[in-house]
């Protein structure tokens, strides 16, 4: 039984002291990939460092995150560009539109977000998109994009069922859900309940979101077993299958070989 992290930021310092623990203990849970998505220009020697130092294991992504959208957003688009052109990635992310804390930049995070999503067309790769309080926004840019190329993922989905079906129109996407769907009061599991496990792929978004028991702590993608296991118990499926259909989308939308 296998699982695929399709989102970790293992790369930061919050694992400085002790990465290749936390990588071990994912190996010996069942995950068999991790995926990366960057965050900005900042993050891309680590991002790099560790994917170049976990080869075949953790597979990264090029991207500029919307927090991070800032007055120099040109610049930091050149710089994912670049990146883009000169060395394989798996993916375009973590992209998108977030007006949850700062609506200050949001013409300049809807011009990126379109950029990206472009880019990743013409490179035939897929998306991993972050929204938060930003659904309206994001599905305008994507009804105006949408095209036999676009495909990707919505990264730690928040929406409403509503939201869900919206989603599944464009055809290529699939719906990241990780810890909160663990969480007593955080209404996800109400609305995963109603989706089709065909649609859905498994993340930490660690170290962030650590789903119960572990939450307040560090989150790390050995604890995918945890969300796999309340996937299971909400749509009434076994373990394995949730394992085996997760995996089976992950490895399919990123283009990556299955390992036994």
């Amino acid at each position: 039984m296998y699982f695929v992290d399709t989102h970790s930021h293992i790369y930061t310092n919050a694992f400085d002291q002790d990465r290749s623990d936390v990588i071990e203990r994912s190996r010996k849970a069942g995950v068999s990939h991790i995926i990366l998505p960057n965050i900005d220009g900042n993050s891309i020697e680590s991002l790099l460092a560790v994917s170049d130092q976990y080869k075949g294991y953790c597979f990264p992504l090029m991207g500029l995150h919307p927090t991070s959208v800032k007055e120099n957003y040109q610049e930091e688009l050149a710089l994912i560009e670049r990146a883009l052109v000169e060395k394989h990635f798996w993916g375009v992310g973590e992209i998108g539109i977030d007006l949850y804390w700062d609506k200050t930049f949001i013409k300049q995070q809807k011009e990126a977000f379109r950029y990206q999503v472009n880019l990743a067309k013409k490179l035939n790769l897929p998306i991993v998109i972050h929204t938060r309080n930003a659904f309206d926004e994001i599905f305008e840019i994507l009804d105006s994009e949408n095209d036999e190329w676009l495909r990707g993922i919505f990264h730690s989905f928040s929406g409403t069922y509503t939201q869900y079906k919206k989603i599944l129109e464009y055809k290529g996407f699939l719906i990241g859900i990780g810890g909160v769907v663990t969480y007593k009061n955080g209404g996800l599991d109400k609305i995963v309940q109603q989706m089709n496990i065909e649609h859905i792929v498994l993340e930490t978004d660690s170290p962030y979101l650590s789903p119960v028991p572990f939450r307040g702590k560090r989150n790390e993608s050995s604890y995918i077993v945890t969300i796999a296991n309340k996937i299971a118990e909400i749509l009434n499926l076994p373990i394995q299958q949730v394992a085996e259909i997760t995996t089976r989308n992950a490895l399919s939308l990123f283009k990556l070989e299955k390992k036994l």
